[in-house]
């Protein structure tokens, strides 16, 4: 199955390098999913594109219009089942493997990249299923995120990667960090590759990365360590 993503934006030039470059190229060339960009722009009815305005009570900044990006939607109707129709934000939830899984599973969705001082409520409150934010910080806009989205999701899906092995030892997919990771040579100015992994038992190698991966989400990450473990508990609780 080939999953669709449709992008609004304003500046459709800023995904061209990237979707047409390693894993993502690979992805959409091989018809595993299609990303389709569309200019908010080519949806505005005045003979300047107009796609912002200034806010109703005041305040600084411009606001994205109502009009162009409703049109927008609607000219996707037949092509995107519209079921998802996601905005980048910052107001959003958090982006979380978990997130990235599940939209995997669906067979379209569409990307909102905001701009300015953000989009008019009612785009929100009537077009919008969910906002998503990949962090708590500001960017100029949603083209970034949008593009995060879409390499986090294209990982998920299969033919992507060459060996699914490397996706499920990625760091966060079950929701630990990765073990560490050592290649050719063994020795370094004096620095040595840990003797287990050169020690060909299998099973010695993954018990080891297994604590590896624990030691370092619990050094590193321990809020992550703590969801993982109360998802375990639960998951634990089920099968009971």
């Amino acid at each position: 199955m080939t999953i669709q993503i449709d992008v609004l934006t304003i500046f459709p030039e800023y995904f061209t390098i990237p979707l047409q470059n390693s894993l993502l190229g690979k992805a959409i060339q091989e018809g595993i999913m299609k990303v389709k960009i569309h200019n908010i722009r080519d949806f505005a009815k005045d003979k300047h594109k107009t796609v912002d305005d200034t806010p109703y009570g005041g305040g600084p900044g411009m606001v994205m219009k109502c009009e162009p990006i409703f049109d927008a939607i609607d000219d996707l109707k037949g092509s995107n089942s519209l079921e998802h129709i996601i905005l980048l934000s910052p107001g959003g939830k958090i982006l979380t493997q978990d997130k990235v899984k599940e939209m995997a599973q669906w067979k379209d969705f569409v990307l909102i990249c905001g701009r300015y001082e953000g989009v008019d409520e009612r785009i929100v409150e009537n077009l919008i299923t969910e906002e998503i934010s990949i962090g708590d910080y500001v960017l100029s806009g949603g083209e970034l995120p949008a593009l995060v989205v879409i390499e986090a999701v294209s990982r998920m899906l299969p033919g992507v990667i060459g060996e699914w092995e490397s996706v499920t030892n990625d760091s966060l997919y079950d929701g630990l960090l990765s073990y560490p990771q050592y290649t050719k040579p063994a020795e370094f100015r004096g620095m040595k590759v840990p003797e287990i992994l050169l020690s060909g038992n299998h099973e010695k190698i993954r018990i080891w990365r297994e604590e590896q991966s624990l030691s370092r989400t619990k050094k590193k990450r321990p809020d992550l360590l703590e969801k993982y473990l109360e998802k375990k508990k639960t998951n634990d609780e089920q099968v009971e």
